[in-house]
């Protein structure tokens, strides 16, 4: 990396660093700058600073709306690959192609021999490590460690039965567009008043990302033994 300007380089190298000095008043999460911070905060708050001059879409970070504008009204495809015809709206997509020239795979699993092009797959896959079945039917209620497994048995096992309308923020299928509002409604709305876990101070202004939250503390062992390095649940 290189620049005319020092406070851009001062910048760049904060990328480098591990410290997160910048923390949220809402939940336990921490930033390396001040900016990533209040985009953050700003998910909290339900506040969109950044509106689109071109329709009534709002976004709470600038990158969201550029990358809006370019998928939606100009169709600009910025980042070209230098080996291939291939164009991208997003540098992070641009890279990820690039690995597929390069075969570069930065993502290894620590656990096996695997390795990924792109840190999504990486989570993915890690999943096939700890068991944990995140998906579940809902026509029948069998679970699964992958959202494309889980559609994929919804319609060889379910045929006309299969919920056709998805939840746009989660991997929820509903029966009818009516059920979806009910479900957009209660769960994805934007809450005045913060519900706060009561196992730690994380606080969350929508229902989804709190009830997520929550699982985190399932088999969470909160007691600690005063003579040894015991933990329990109770």
């Amino acid at each position: 990396f290189t620049s005319v300007k020092s406070s851009s380089l001062r910048h760049h190298l904060k990328t480098h660093s591990d410290e997160k000095r910048h923390v949220c008043h809402l939940c336990p999460k921490a930033f390396r700058t001040a900016t990533l911070l209040h985009n953050h905060v700003n998910t909290h708050t339900g506040n969109k600073p950044h509106k689109c001059s071109e329709c009534d879409t709002a976004f709470v970070t600038r990158g969201e709306l550029s990358r809006h504008r370019r998928y939606k009204h100009t169709l600009e495809k910025p980042f070209k690959c230098t080996i291939c015809e291939y164009s991208s709206v997003e540098a992070s997509k641009m890279r990820r192609h690039v690995r597929s020239h390069t075969g570069e795979r930065p993502y290894p699993c620590h656990l096996c021999s695997y390795a990924s092009k792109d840190a999504y797959k990486l989570k993915r896959h890690m999943l096939t490590h700890t068991g944990e079945k995140r998906y579940e039917c809902y026509v029948c209620q069998a679970r699964f460690t992958q959202s494309g497994t889980m559609k994929i048995h919804m319609l060889q096992k379910h045929g006309e039965n299969v919920p056709k309308h998805q939840c746009p923020h989660c991997s929820t299928f509903l029966s009818r567009k009516s059920d979806l509002g009910v479900h957009l409604r209660n769960l994805h709305s934007y809450m005045e008043e913060a519900v706060k876990c009561r196992d730690c101070e994380a606080a969350f202004h929508e229902r989804y990302a709190f009830l997520q939250h929550r699982k985190t503390h399932r088999n969470e062992k909160k007691f600690r033994c005063a003579q040894c390095s015991s933990t329990c649940n109770q």
